[in-house]
């Protein structure tokens, strides 16, 4: 299963920053420094959908999953209600590198091993972001990023996405607590994989449940796993999977 393609919403009005500030997992106040990487959440804190907002002197940039898109400007434009925000698909192409980061582009603020992404029409340059995203454990719309997630279980914290003295926003409380209250028994991580086996396929040791496979890249690959089962060698469909216990969380 590849990248997802990408699409950009525009939101514009006096209330922008203040509308968002109120929705999304990360500060808004930190455009001021670049890219914000940030989700939304149900109220019960799982995953609606993960997404960059990119500062522009008029507006904010929401860079999402393509099939993300449609599905998040309608529920934004619910929350709306009476502020002075308009919320519109923009034609802006999404492209992203590694190396120096050109001018106009912004670093990825998840991972300095992500590169760069642009939005003024910089040419990309044929990275092979699977490879990079399971080296260096970076979960995908669509892919890692599912409505069951948790955005401490998939590393969020880590990956700069969630800020935890921000106030109130959607889903804020269920993250705290899974913060502050509970240690994290599962989780995503990077595991060996001797053979290949179709993301999604469930993961077993000693023939009990103990996770999900997920992208896969020259003998390593992504998994949720429950780290209580998580001991000796696994079984994903054909594929045999190790862990070696690390894990990146928070």
């Amino acid at each position: 299963m590849t990248e997802q393609p990408r699409s950009v919403i525009r939101i514009t009005g006096n209330d922008r920053e203040h509308f968002l500030q109120g929705l999304v997992s990360n500060d808004v106040g930190r455009l001021r420094d670049g890219l914000v990487y940030a989700a939304l959440l149900t109220p019960q804190g799982k995953y609606l959908a993960d997404f960059f907002l990119v500062p522009r002197p008029d507006a904010i940039l929401l860079d999402i999953a393509t099939p993300l898109a449609a599905g998040v400007l309608q529920r934004l434009s619910m929350y709306k209600l009476r502020s002075d925000v308009t919320l519109a698909p923009a034609e802006i192409a999404v492209t992203r590198g590694l190396g120096p980061t050109p001018e106009g582009a912004f670093a990825d603020p998840r991972d300095p091993a992500m590169g760069w992404r642009g939005y003024d029409g910089q040419p990309g340059d044929g990275t092979d972001w699977t490879a990079q995203r399971v080296a260096h454990v970076i979960p995908e719309s669509g892919i890692e990023l599912t409505p069951d997630t948790f955005l401490l279980e998939a590393g969020f914290e880590r990956l700069h996405g969630v800020d935890f003295r921000k106030g109130c926003y959607v889903g804020q409380e269920v993250t705290a607590r899974m913060k502050h209250k509970t240690e994290l028994r599962k989780g995503l991580v990077q595991v060996a994989i001797d053979g290949a086996a179709p993301v999604g396929t469930e993961i077993t040791a000693d023939g009990k449940p103990a996770g999900t496979l997920f992208s896969q890249s020259g003998g390593l690959a992504l998994a949720f796993l429950r780290f209580d089962r998580a001991v000796g060698a696994m079984q994903a469909g054909p594929a045999t999977i190790t862990w070696n216990g690390q894990t990146l969380l928070p």
